[in-house]
């Protein structure tokens, strides 16, 4: 079982992110939880999602306490206390930073991947949301799912312009990461 924690801040589509990193694992058959935790409901109050990907099905109820993963959507989140606690050995950091990936490695004393997500969406998409460019990174680096059933999953979100757009942003964040990184740690 795969199990990826995802940190961000509200008003980023954390949750969001994590129903559609779910729903591409679904796509390709893939059984899969996903489900928030959070305090305040409030814009930029810190916001934790969790991911359970497996090829049987999923029993486990809680939290994820030990992520094989973690994808953090706003950097500043890297000098909160706890953040970065339980990732497992062998497991890969990947942050929304227009940082170099060895300085933010350097923080996280982790496997580490930078990506300026929040960038290429305002960009693409007109407005800073990380999570559809974070988690084509993810897939990429990661080959859990293909990186189109992601494209698969926004489908089923939006359509016309919207959807083409976050497509446009799917393979520019792809484009720049090296993909199948943390293939091995991934499928371990």
């Amino acid at each position: 079982m795969i199990e990826v924690r995802i940190h961000g801040r509200g008003g980023q589509g954390n949750v969001v992110a994590a129903y559609l990193l779910a729903t591409a694992a679904f796509e390709e058959g893939r059984h899969c939880q996903a489900f928030p935790s959070f305090g305040a409901e409030r814009r930029g109050a810190p916001v934790t999602a969790f991911v359970r990907i497996d090829d049987n099905p999923i029993q486990r109820r809680c939290q994820v306490r030990a992520p094989d993963f973690l994808i953090i959507q706003d950097s500043g989140l890297l000098h909160v206390a706890g953040v970065t606690e339980g990732l497992k050995p062998g497991g890969g950091v990947l942050v929304n930073s227009p940082r170099a990936s060895d300085d933010v490695a350097a923080e996280t004393g982790r496997p580490t991947i930078a990506l300026p997500a929040s960038q290429l969406a305002a960009d693409i998409l007109g407005r800073p949301m990380p999570n559809v460019a974070l988690l084509a990174a993810f897939l990429t680096i990661t080959g859990i799912v293909p990186v189109d059933a992601l494209g698969k999953a926004l489908g089923h979100r939006f359509k016309g312009d919207v959807l083409e757009r976050n497509r446009k942003l799917i393979d520019a964040a792809a484009a720049l990461v090296p993909a199948g990184l943390w293939r091995e740690a991934a499928h371990a």
